[in-house]
Formats: C-alpha cells, structure tokens, sequence
C-alpha cells in the first residue's frame, strides 16, 4: 500500500561497464520553466541531435541467406545435383530435396526471430509535451531536444531522460524497467528514466539525453544484438559437419581417382566415357559422407515439440530453444507472477489490549469502499460487506499521505477510522506495543497496515484539508501476504526433484520475497534472503554467493544480468523468466530467456520463449518436451553419423583400391530410406521423458564409430567375394545393397531399444519396403538391382549374420555404458 521511494537501480544499469557508452549530457542547464527558444532549440539540435531512435536491424536479410544457402554443404549438394542433371541421371538426384529443406527451414527460423527483434520497442510514446518560447507546445517525441522543459502527467510515457524539476505528486510505474510493484515518487533533481509511466500527478522536467543516447534506445540496441540460443544438439552437429568437412575434400579426391582408376584409368576413361560413371561414383560418396537427414530431422524433432508446447499456451520463438529447458541446472525467476498472483490477502489481525470497539466494522467499511484499493479490497474476506456501516465523510488514500480516514456516525463503531502505513500513523510515545509488532511482522515478511481511532468524527474542514487528526490511538495491526499461485509448491517440488537448482531474484524487500520462497517449499524456516545491496561487484565473489543462496532482493536489473554471468562462468546452464523491461538484458544473456505473456515487448522479443497464459505450471512440460527432443535426436545422431562413418571409410578405402564404389546414388536414397530416413520421422516424435546428461556428442560418436567399421568390413568382404565370382557391377552393387541393407536395420534396432510397438511396426514396414524393391520390375528397373548368383547371395548371408554379431556386441556394450552414465 505504501510506495517505494528508493532511487532508481536503473542507474546501475545505464553505468555498467558492459552497457553502452554513455554520451555527455547537456552541460547548460535551463533553470527557467519557460523552456528554450527557437534559437535555442536549433543550437541544441545542432549540438545533440534530434530525439529519433535508431532503426537498426538485427540482423540483415542478407546476412541470413548468406548462412543457410551459401554453406560449404549445400556447395557440394547444388554442385553434385548439377553434375547428374548434365549428365542425364535424374534418378540418381533426388538427394537434393533435403538441401533445400534445410535451408528453408533455417531461413524461416532466423527470419522469425528477425522480426521479433526488429519489431521490439521500449518506448512507445509518440507524443510530447515542451515548453518553447514561454508556451506550452504539443510535438512529435522526436522534435525533443537536449535541455527542452517537458511536462509530464498522469498517463505519459517519458518520451526521453530528464530530471525533475518540479514535482506536484509526481509518481512512476517503473515496473517493467525495475522490478519494483509500487509505484515511486519523483521529486526535484530526480531522474526520469525513458519508457517509465506516469501514474499520478505532474510535473517538468529538463531532457538530459535523446535519442540513441537514451536509455530506451541503449536498451534497444542491445536488446536486438544477435544470438542464437545456447544448443548442445546444434553445436555437435556443427562439429560433426566441421569434421566431415575436413575429411570431404581428400576424401572426394580419393574417390573420384578410384573411380576413373577402377574404370581403366583417366585416358580411356575420357575416350570411352566411362568417366560419366566414375563420376556417378563420386557423387555418391560425397553425398554419402554429408548427414543432410540429420539437419532436417533436428528440425523436425524441435518443430514437434514446440506445437505441442504451443498447444499448453507456451510460443516457442527459436526452436532450439525446446532442448534448452532440458539442459538447464539453473532456473532464476521474479517472486511476482511465477510463485505469486501479484496482489495482496488478507492473513491475520493482531488487536492492541485496550483496541476500541468496532474496529472490524471499522474495516469492513473501507473494504467496501467504492475507491478501495487493492490492499482494502482484500480485507473483504475476512470483514465482509454487511458489516459495513455508513460513511458520513471519508479521506480518499493517496501514495503521496499513504493514509485514508472515514467518519461513521453509528454508535457501535461511531469515530473517526484511519488505515494506512504504520510508520505515518503510529506514534512512538503511544503505540510502542503495536509499532514492536509492525517490526516483527515485517521482519517475517508481511505487508503491514495500522488502524487509528479517534472517537471526535471527522469534520468537514478536516476532510478538506487532509488533516491527521492528534488525537488517534493505535488500534490494531492487520497483517498482509502476497497470494501465492496454487501450483508453486508443485512446480518447485518438481524442479528439485529433477536436479535443477532454483534461484528467486525479485525487485521487492528480501524479508517479502523470502517468507514466499518459504511457504512454497523453495528454502527452510532457517535460511534468510539476500539483500541486493550488499553484493560485491568482483564475479567470483558474486558466483560463490549465488552457489550458496537461493533468494535476493532489492536486485537492481545490472545485478541480474551480472548474475547470470556470474554462475555461467560456473559452467552452469542458466533460464531467466521475466516480464518487465528491466529483464531484457538478463533474459538476452542467459542460456533461456523465457517471457510472461503479460510482460512488455521488449521481454517478448529477445526471449526464447512467452508463457503466453503466464503460468509458471507449465515449466515442467516444457522440461519434458526438451527431453524428449534431446533423447531422440541423439537416436537420430547415431543412425546418422553411422552411415557418415563407414560412408568416409568406403570412400577411402575403395577410392584407394581403385574400386568402383558399392552403390548408385539412387541405391543409396533407398537404403538411407528404409533404416534412416522414414524410421527417423517416427524416431523424432516417440516420447521419451529420460533426463538429460552432457555429452550427446562424444556418447553418439562412441555408437556410430564402431558401428561404421564394422559396416565397411562387411562392405569390403561382400565386395571381395563378387570379385572372387567375377560378378559384374550390377550384381556386386546388389550383394553390397543386401549387407548393407541388414547391418543397417539392426543399427537401427539397436537404436530403437527398448522395443515398443511403434518401433516394430517401422522395423518392419522398412524391412518390407526393401523386399518389395527387391522384386517389383519397375523398382528394380529404377534401382538398377542385378541378382548375384546364388554362391555369391550364401556368403553374402553369412558376411550380414557376422556384421549383426558384431554390431550386437557392440550395442550391448554401449547400453550398459549410457545406462550407468543415465543412472
């Protein structure tokens, strides 16, 4: 009920090292209340520009593109596609569509976020009031310039920084840039912060900064910087994508001179125009050695996931984000709507000895109040409107008095009522006892009102004038707590359960903010919260207290972003909620940014994702469908990544024995079909709640690796026994299709453990889409599929039996090493 009349922290975060330079200000302040002149304002405007905010783009369109279409990968894809359109082998082409898929699907997420941040705004105000030549002037925000007089009242937005100069019960909504609920009084010398909100009075004020030196422009500017979410899953990736790149060049040249070599050298190659099929060869191995599926299945995986998320009212802005949650150990989260409603209840009365008769129809008139705020209106549960008297003169509460008064004439509760803060209207010298209870109350973390009594009524001068009368006594202290949200204890109970560790950063008092944290569960009946004020700036020492403490209040919006710096230089993996604009900077450099749906813009557009319905509850869901994205994806990469390893192996080896490669590209599309790519799309969407463990990369590696040797030595045999036969390149590319074909599928089984129903159904759905391919005339006219003969077809059977061993024996050995690694 009372409002806070601290400075600003926001002056912490114009100051900050790590924030945009600050520009002098004017060193000519005007004095006069007239404003400048007409000369005066050209010479300003000259000197410090006009009040226009940049628009700058956060990243250019063109810079996209350039990231998704012009890549080393997509070179190879458009360069090999070209090379089997010119020569004529359009089956063996359709590769390609995966390319384009992925870049489509890159370009449409980056250029999403593009206008999330492009459209961000802190200051929306179009409109300003100036005083020019001694008279009040109506201009556009951006004519304003440095040392203007601006006249601010109830329902502005300040168009720029100033500071007071006068003041007529001038108060600011600063929540959305601090934090702070209550609304903050502004005096002379004061600063006014662009992007603040006039809640009551008015006042002038000297602009001392204007557009992109502004704090809302500075704040802008850094809200738009570019990034991209922090992503385990998107970072192996690039790595596997670094490494094959390193390995694709000497690996092509390798092939490309086996393949011309295995056709009877370069000379008859170019006379004969066996080159085309050397060509064809080398194709294939480059596109072989490029996970192209993964990127897409990736995309696929997350995509799932955020329209599930969207169906519980959670916007997914980047769809990496979806894992974020899941890698998470640290959640820091506002006390107000996350554990709290925002508002007040009613929780207890706390009577003096000698309290006048009364007093709770004394209570129940003021609740029922037609102008009763918030803090009055709670006090109507428990003093309910039919006790109400009739009020034969009131004083209305301002901020500014922090008090409101009633007379009542009835003879029950007849005298003078006045509620309002207890350090305005207690007095030491008669209400000691109350005022010890205040303290305790307060120390506990409760709001805490006073009720007066005077038996005299309230006169009609006395209503005038505002007057406090002398002659009230304390009477009793009623106790307020904040309405905690029904799921809080749920959702915090769920997050220690599962190992994340949970930090409260508030605004608001700490004692407020830690009686909450202690009826949710987050912390015991011994542990305190810490006062913001009294961190230290050095990170290390800030870092050891974070890992110690879970509760800080008085957090100034600097302080939050050096928080989450401070435990990232941890190592720990840090989500910020947030609603306000104060937010924007930490919720821009934390792991996850995750925005209120009722907060500002600005907290929108740079977060990761908006729990639109600004429920806190829907966290743990969003824990689940990251874990579910992560888990089949690293499925997804060791399917993958096998096929990359022996696809690296064979080119080498083969392109070294000079023989001709194993398959045709289009044999290729349908064995990457039927044990990767439709078995992948179920593999992206099953659900899987197993909990996240670092290192997707290096446990993918250490399946796929092994898997691949094992695969090439089965290749390498099959092929050593059709030379053996002297089958022709038809047969042999056959027998290698068949080994490939069965030591694939139990990759994919083993991928696919534990079994379930699903699962079976897509092992064998591709094992019959093989099988049909394998005798359908036009299928096999289009694969190019020659029978070996039956000799051939035996060792090809035992070579497949020996490779599944091999690949089961090593499946085992990993399932037991994740399952100790998974717990």
């Amino acid at each position: 009920m009372t409002p806070n009349t601290t400075p600003s922290p926001l002056r912490d975060l114009t100051n900050t090292e790590d924030s945009v330079e600050q520009p002098a200000t004017a060193t000519v302040a005007p004095t006069r209340l007239e404003g400048l002149t007409t000369a005066e304002v050209e010479r300003s405007r000259a000197e410090h520009g006009r009040n226009e905010l940049p628009s700058t783009s956060s990243r250019s369109m063109w810079a996209i593109l350039r990231t998704h279409v012009f890549t080393l990968f997509n070179g190879i894809v458009v360069a090999s596609f070209a090379l089997l359109a010119v020569l004529g082998r359009w089956q063996d082409a359709i590769f390609g569509f995966s390319a384009v898929a992925n870049s489509i699907i890159g370009i449409w997420q980056e250029y999403s976020a593009k206008r999330q941040l492009d459209n961000l705004r802190v200051l929306n105000a179009p409109h300003a009031r100036a005083m020019r030549d001694g008279e009040l002037a109506d201009l556009s925000r951006e004519d304003l310039v440095v040392d203007d007089v601006i006249v601010v009242r109830s329902g502005d937005q300040v168009p720029a920084d100033a500071i007071v100069l006068t003041s007529s019960g001038l108060q600011l909504d600063e929540s959305l840039l601090t934090g702070e609920e209550d609304a903050v009084d502004k005096a002379a010398g004061e600063e006014l912060l662009s992007g603040a909100f006039v809640v009551a009075g008015s006042g002038h004020a000297r602009v001392t900064r204007v557009g992109a030196h502004s704090f809302a422009a500075k704040l802008t500017a850094e809200a738009k910087r570019f990034s991209l979410v922090n992503s385990e899953i998107r970072s192996g990736i690039n790595r596997v994508l670094r490494i094959v790149a390193w390995l694709l060049l000497p690996a092509m040249l390798v092939s490309i001179n086996g393949q011309v070599m295995a056709f009877g050298g370069w000379e008859y190659a170019i006379e004969s125009g066996a080159w085309r099929d050397a060509a064809v060869g080398a194709v294939a191995a480059a596109i072989a050695m490029v996970p192209l599926g993964l990127l897409l299945m990736t995309s696929v995986a997350f995509a799932a996931g955020a329209l599930k998320l969207g169906r519980r009212k959670v916007l997914v802005q980047e769809l990496h984000a979806v894992e974020g949650l899941a890698r998470v150990d640290v959640l820091c989260f506002d006390k107000t709507g996350t554990l709290t409603e925002g508002g007040v209840a009613y929780d207890s009365a706390h009577p003096a000895p000698q309290a006048a008769n009364g007093w709770q129809r004394a209570l129940a008139t003021i609740a029922a109040g037609d102008d009763a705020n918030d803090s009055a209106n709670c006090l109507a549960t428990e003093y309910p409107a039919h006790l109400a008297a009739t009020v034969e003169r009131e004083v209305p509460f301002t901020s500014q008095r922090k008090w409101s008064a009633i007379s009542i004439t009835e003879e029950d509760a007849a005298g003078t009522w006045i509620l309002g803060a207890p350090d305005i209207i207690l007095r030491p010298t008669t209400d000691a006892d109350l005022l010890d209870r205040v303290a305790t109350l307060s120390d506990e973390g409760q709001r805490v009102l006073a009720l007066c009594h005077s038996e005299a009524p309230l006169t009609a001068a006395e209503a005038r004038d505002y007057v406090l009368r002398d002659d009230r006594v304390g009477v009793a202290i009623i106790a307020l707590r904040e309405r905690v949200r029904e799921d809080a204890a749920d959702t915090v109970r769920y997050f220690t359960d599962e190992g994340v560790s949970l930090r409260v950063i508030s605004g608001d008092d700490p004692r407020t903010v830690t009686a909450v944290a202690r009826r949710v569960g987050l912390i015991g009946d011994d542990d305190h919260g810490i006062d913001a004020r009294t961190l230290p700036d050095d990170p290390a020492e800030l870092g050891e207290i974070m890992a110690n403490n879970r509760v800080f209040g008085r957090v100034t919006p600097a302080q939050k972003r050096h928080m989450v710096h401070s435990m990232q230089a941890q190592g720990r993996v840090v989500a910020m909620t947030g609603d306000g604009v104060n937010d924007v900077l930490a919720l821009k450099d934390s792991d996850l940014g995750i925005a209120m749906g009722h907060g500002s813009g600005a907290s929108r557009a740079v977060s990761r994702m908006t729990l639109l319905d600004n429920q806190f509850q829907a966290m743990p869901s969003i824990v689940v469908e990251g874990r579910q994205a992560i888990a089949n994806i690293e499925r997804l990469a060791k399917l993958y990544l096998s096929k990359t390893s022996w696809a690296v192996l064979i080119a080498l080896v083969f392109g070294a024995l000079a023989w001709p490669y194993p398959f045709e590209p289009r044999q290729m599309a349908l064995l990457d079909g039927i044990s990767i790519g439709w078995p992948a799309f179920v593999l992206a969407l099953l659900p899987n709640s197993r909990r996240y463990v670092p290192g997707f990369f290096s446990r993918a590696l250490q399946f796929a690796v092994p898997a691949g040797i094992v695969i090439t030595l089965a290749l390498i045999a099959s092929t050593l026994l059709g030379r053996h036969f002297e089958q022709d390149l038809a047969e042999q590319q056959t027998a290698n299709a068949l080994v490939l074909a069965v030591t694939s599928l139990w990759v994919l089984g083993l991928v696919c453990r534990p079994f379930k129903p699903l699962l079976a159904l897509v092992m064998l759905g591709s094992i019959a889409v093989f099988i049909a391919a394998l005798f359908f005339p036009l299928t096999v006219w289009f694969f190019g599929f020659a029978w070996p003969d039956a000799p051939v077809l035996i060792g090809v059977g035992i070579i497949a039996a020996v490779g599944c061993l091999l690949l089961e024996a090593h499946g085992q050995w990993r399932l037991r090493a994740e399952a100790r690694a998974f717990g």
